[in-house]
């Protein structure tokens, strides 16, 4: 491969993710409580039940394969436990809603589950931009999950573009990956819907 075709192929992945996830995208932040001005303290409880069930067993699922993208998301679910056994959270908040438990392909490529990861890792920039706006909102409560490590979301993003950008270079692997995270948002929203329904 010619090596000055390498960062505009390599950007052709990003852009087709975002592309191919966009219209999802915003009808998942302009239905979620959490981000509205007035976002209370049981809103975040039912963010972070929406979270669990979604998150959970996408989890085991990725922990199935040993290949293609390897990010440890347990320590995330840690965070939303101990954020939900916070004092003051609501009462029904400390039992997570039953995962939805969609039909994740056995026999995923690696560029579909780089797909299913990008809006895994994603969604941590997004809770960096709600601790700025809920942290003083909601004192006391710590908002672990939302404020993440101490180094902040960017230095682990990072690590994963570089590492979407090596595995995910062929228009097949662009388009597995698109389908990926199009499933991902997907399991989501039908999660905040089946929470809706509850």
């Amino acid at each position: 491969m010619n090596r000055s075709h390498a960062p505009a192929h390599h950007a052709d992945a990003l852009a087709a993710l975002r592309a191919a996830t966009d219209s999802r995208h915003q009808q998942l932040d302009s239905g979620l409580p959490i981000g509205m001005l007035d976002a209370s303290l049981a809103d975040y409880a039912g963010h972070l039940r929406m979270l669990r069930a979604w998150l959970a067993p996408l989890q085991a699922w990725l922990a199935g394969f040993d290949d293609g993208p390897r990010f440890e998301h347990g320590t995330r679910l840690a965070l939303i436990d101990a954020d939900l056994a916070e004092p003051g959270m609501d009462a029904d908040a400390g039992a997570p809603l039953a995962p939805t438990a969609p039909a994740w392909p056995a026999q995923a490529s690696a560029a579909y589950r780089w797909g299913v990861n990008y809006v895994i890792e994603g969604s941590q920039l997004g809770g960096a931009v709600l601790y700025g706006r809920l942290a003083e909102r909601l004192a006391p409560h710590p908002l672990r999950y939302l404020q993440g490590d101490a180094a902040g979301p960017g230095p682990r993003w990072r690590a994963f573009m570089q590492g979407l950008r090596a595995a995910v270079r062929t228009p097949a692997e662009i388009a597995d990956a698109c389908a990926g995270a199009c499933d991902a948002f997907d399991s989501i929203l039908g999660t905040r819907q089946g929470r809706r329904a509850a």
